[in-house]
């Protein structure tokens, strides 16, 4: 059986020069590769004790649903500003050349639920940030994250210093 980090496919030079991309569609694309990553990542939450499973689109959605399915609880939607058709709570946050704006449902988190959030890849950790604030503002506590990918090099871990993260692969480099 393959190891995960075999089904990454890293593309070089992409966006730009210097620059590695960690492409999951190559995993989501093998059905082996997407089973392996829906179970090292629960695996990696296995002990966590957790009431809604988060997500950001897209990819957010496609490895948090499982994850909640498995576990039966519920998956929150985190969009782009927008995207939601009844009342929201917004987080804007900075990006590297300007900024974005996520939302949630108001009536999503409940006060007090413990909010697992779920994604495809840490970076800077920006992203990450504005998802636990925007889950706080709705009264929930963020319990832990736990990702596909980890670009250990681009310090995101630094940023949300104090909460939990897990991931199932971590490279070293940016």
């Amino acid at each position: 059986m393959k190891k995960l980090e075999e089904y990454v496919r890293s593309i070089p030079d992409f966006p730009e020069k210097g620059i590695i991309f960690r492409d999951v569609t190559s995993v989501l694309q093998d059905a082996d590769g997407l089973a392996l990553a829906i179970d090292t990542m629960q695996e990696k939450i296995k002990d966590l004790e957790f009431d809604v499973v988060a997500g950001p689109e897209s990819r957010g959605f496609i490895f948090g649903t499982p994850i909640a399915y498995n576990n039966h609880k519920p998956f929150v939607l985190i969009r782009k500003k927008g995207k939601l058709p009844c009342e929201t709570v917004e987080m804007e946050y900075d990006l590297e050349y300007g900024t974005a704006t996520i939302e949630m449902h108001k009536d999503s988190v409940k006060k007090g639920q413990k909010v697992l959030i779920v994604d495809d890849l840490i970076a800077t950790g920006g992203t990450t940030e504005a998802m636990i604030k925007l889950i706080e503002s709705l009264g929930g506590e963020v319990v832990g994250v736990v990702v596909l990918i980890e670009l250990a090099g681009l310090n995101g871990r630094e940023k949300i210093n104090g909460y939990r993260l897990e991931s199932a692969i971590r490279y070293e480099g940016k």
